[in-house]
Parts: C-alpha cells; sequence; structure tokens
C-alpha cells in the first residue's frame, strides 16, 4: 500500500514563485489546503516532515499535472490523498475533508484514523 499525495498546483519554478506569493499576500485564498499544512510559506511544515520520515507509510507526491500526466484516466478533485492498493486507488481525504482540517497535528491524526478504518 502506497500513500499518494496530490498537491492542487501545478509544478514547476514558476509555479512555486506565484505560490509563494499567493500565500504571502493572501493566504485565505490559496487553493491547495494540502500544501497550506504540509508546508510554510517557504520550507515543508517541520512536523509533518518528521511524520513522514518516522512513517512506516510509503508514500508518493504530487503536483496535479504531474499526477495527471503519469495517471491521465484517473479523474479526481484536488487536493487529495489517495491509497494505492490492488493496482486501485482508493480515497482516503477528499479536497473538503482536507480544506477542515485546522493543523498539521490533525492532518496526520485524520490520515492515521482513515488508514485504521
Amino acid at each position: 500500500m502506497k500513500l499518494v499525495f496530490i498537491y492542487n498546483a501545478n509544478s514547476g519554478n514558476l509555479n512555486a514563485l506565484f505560490d509563494i506569493g499567493h500565500k504571502l499576500i493572501s493566504p485565505n485564498t490559496y487553493n491547495c489546503s494540502l500544501c497550506a499544512l504540509t508546508h510554510d510559506v517557504f520550507k515543508e511544515n517541520t512536523i509533518w516532515k518528521e511524520f513522514r520520515k518516522e512513517s512506516h507509510f510509503d508514500m508518493a507526491f504530487y503536483h496535479k499535472d504531474e499526477f495527471e500526466i503519469e495517471f491521465p484516466n484517473v479523474k479526481l478533485s484536488y487536493p487529495a490523498v489517495l491509497k494505492f492498493q490492488d493496482n486501485a486507488f482508493l480515497p482516503v481525504l477528499n479536497p473538503g475533508m482536507i480544506s477542515k482540517i485546522q493543523n498539521i497535528e490533525e492532518f496526520i491524526e485524520q490520515i492515521k484514523l482513515q488508514l485504521s478504518n
């Protein structure tokens, strides 16, 4: 089983600069609630980084454009957290669920909770 995280942002340096600007100028209107949880303005959130390193989960991370190129037949809304198991993607957290999460600690707990079901 692999956890797959798909950000509601496109890849590339120019897009990253636009995202940083958006987070600085108008963080409440930033489109990627997953990115807002896992990353501070300029770097990965420290608590999240520690969780990733210490976790037993195999994880993969995609920007939406990268995911759509690699998996063109999988249609979903972004951001999303999926599990890839037995050659199928299964939902873990959808955009609505992610947007309601207030902080990284709650996000980590929700991942653990969803995977324990």
